[in-house]
């Protein structure tokens, strides 16, 4: 058996049930045995694509998936994407041919182009030690959360395997283990929580585990903690009443007023960066800021924080919850922030959707606004969103609902435009119960419209929303109110309907609230192909979360 063949199957065996990407001469024949094996391929236009569904599809299953790419320009290609998930710490596997020939014209630095980009390096050295050495890649994705770039060496790959180094049998590396708090920093973390009287908790990354969303609202019932998220875990606490939604940028104005007037906040797997806390905004002069992460290089990394936790989330708040428990007696909730006040107000006006605005549509454009208050009533609740970067991207994350964390993808650690298309394929195939959804930009849409054909290829019935400023919109608003040129940020109409229609996709053409008609029309059909909607938005001023954004660049 060759190399190639041993370790396709060998991955498989470990666990690597989803391949995706773009089959070239260096990638044909371990790409052949991980689906002679029983994995799924997932073909990909572009390499870029390929790169970031099998990102979308790791973080949204909670497993490992495999990305497998050409020597040289197959791996540049992936770049982008492969950036993304090595700063989202996905657990991902990038299975990358490689020539080690100077001259040939595929060589590059494939470790260095790694490196740079966050990822870690591998490589199967020789036949004898192939299949070892992809089994750990596996693990080390798994157990360390991070992007491993597996080099496989043309030559290696077509050298023959002794029979005395195939073994006779292999089973997937067991789960990651939980890391255990500290005994005593629980201990302070229950200290905190009994002296606070208005905490909010924000869960992040580290928070999307199977029990976290459990444990973290039992613990903020004892103490009456008000409960939000990143942007990359919202859907956590959908349906509790006590829920701020995303903090940060896309925060709403109660949900913004509330974390400013906490007197401790607790980020839950959550680094706490400027985006989640605009800048330190967020946190009130005498607020006590805690940071629960099982990475201790985390705690701290973006400002400084009263009390660091080195522990898994879920393990964490158990425990802090088990302090209080202590003695016997039953224990007591109190109320905390949970006024009978702050619950009216939650449920009045804690969402974007119900804040008073004047709506800027008129007979050729819609307000952005209006068109995801209308997608978010049309939409069936089962759906998966997923959102590229631009102007545009509050919209569709503050104002559409998703029903948990498995709900939302959002591929923006490296801010790249470009992604949610190929974020929005990744997700969907992990859950392929729900609708998925799209929102794109004019920008991303065009940049990525290739894997339209991966879209209708795949049979996948999702919604594509656009919001068409025909504009790099972020820039225009940010620049233009400068006196700077545009020229270069601008662009002439686009019929991206039409270019959608040419890919197999039903399509319409959005201006107004009424023509939305066809939206209720497919999502009540046979929907045997997917839609793309064309929205022409209203495009006078930059949205609201967009001069925060640009403070961090």
């Amino acid at each position: 058996m060759k190399v190639a063949e041993a370790v396709g199957r060998a991955l498989y065996a470990s666990g690597i049930d989803h391949v995706f990407g773009v089959v070239g001469s260096g990638n044909f024949h371990f790409t052949n045995a991980l689906v002679a094996a029983g994995a799924r391929f997932v073909a990909a236009r572009h390499e870029g694509g390929a790169a970031t569904m099998a990102d979308a599809y790791a973080r949204t299953s909670g497993t490992v998936a495999a990305l497998s790419v050409h020597q040289g320009p197959g791996l540049t290609n992936a770049v982008t994407g492969i950036t993304e998930a090595a700063k989202s710490r996905t657990p991902l596997l990038v299975l990358a041919a490689e020539v080690t020939q100077p001259h040939s014209n595929f060589h590059i630095d494939q470790e260095a182009l790694a490196r740079a980009v966050g990822a870690v390096t591998a490589r199967v050295t020789s036949a004898e030690t192939a299949v070892a050495q992809a089994c750990e890649a596996v693990r080390r994705a798994l157990h360390e959360r991070r992007t491993i770039l597996l080099n496989l060496p043309l030559d290696v790959q077509a050298s023959e395997v002794p029979h005395a180094a195939l073994p006779a049998s292999l089973t997937p590396p067991p789960a990651r283990e939980a890391m255990s708090p500290d005994a005593d920093q629980v201990a302070a973390l229950a200290r905190e929580l009994e002296k606070s009287r208005r905490s909010v908790f924000v869960a992040g990354r580290g928070a999307r585990t199977p029990g976290a969303r459990e444990a973290l609202t039992a613990l903020a019932d004892r103490h009456g903690a008000l409960l939000a998220t990143s942007a990359v875990a919202h859907g956590l606490f959908h349906g509790n009443p006590w829920s701020l939604n995303i903090s940060g940028g896309f925060a709403s104005p109660l949900t913004t007023e509330l974390i400013q007037g906490a007197d401790l906040i607790i980020g839950w797997g959550c680094a706490l960066n400027m985006w989640t806390m605009r800048h330190g905004s967020l946190i009130g002069p005498d607020a006590t800021v805690v940071q629960v992460d099982d990475d201790p290089s985390a705690l701290g990394a973006h400002r400084p924080v009263h009390l660091g936790v080195t522990g898994d989330v879920e393990l964490t708040a158990r425990r802090a919850l088990a302090v209080g428990d202590s003695g016997g007696d039953i224990p007591i909730h109190r109320q905390g922030y949970r006024t009978a006040d702050t619950e009216a107000a939650i449920a009045a006006r804690v969402r974007w959707r119900d804040v008073p605005y004047e709506d800027e549509s008129d007979r050729e454009r819609i307000d952005p606004r209006t068109l995801s208050i209308a997608l978010d009533d049309l939409l069936p609740a089962a759906r998966v969103i997923g959102v590229d970067s631009g102007n545009f991207m509050g919209h569709p994350s503050a104002y559409l609902s998703v029903p948990d964390h498995q709900g939302f993808c959002f591929t923006q650690a490296f801010q790249s435009i470009g992604l949610g298309l190929a974020t929005t394929v990744g997700a969907a195939l992990a859950q392929p119960d729900r609708l998925p959804v799209a929102a794109l930009g004019d920008g991303g849409a065009l940049m990525s419209a290739v894997e339209l054909d991966t879209v209708r290829r795949l049979g996948l019935p999702m919604v594509v929303v656009v919001y068409n400023d025909e504009a790099y919109g972020a820039e225009v608003h940010h620049f233009g109110p400068d006196g700077h040129p545009l020229d270069t940020v601008v662009f002439p109409p686009t019929d991206i309907a039409a270019l959608a229609r040419g890919y197999g996709f039903e399509a319409v053409t959005v201006r107004t609230a009424a023509d939305l008609e066809p939206v209720e029309d497919w999502l009540a059909g046979p929907r045997s192909a997917p839609l793309l909607i064309d929205a022409k938005v209203t495009r006078d001023h930059g949205s609201w979360w967009l001069e925060e954004a640009f403070r961090g660049h």
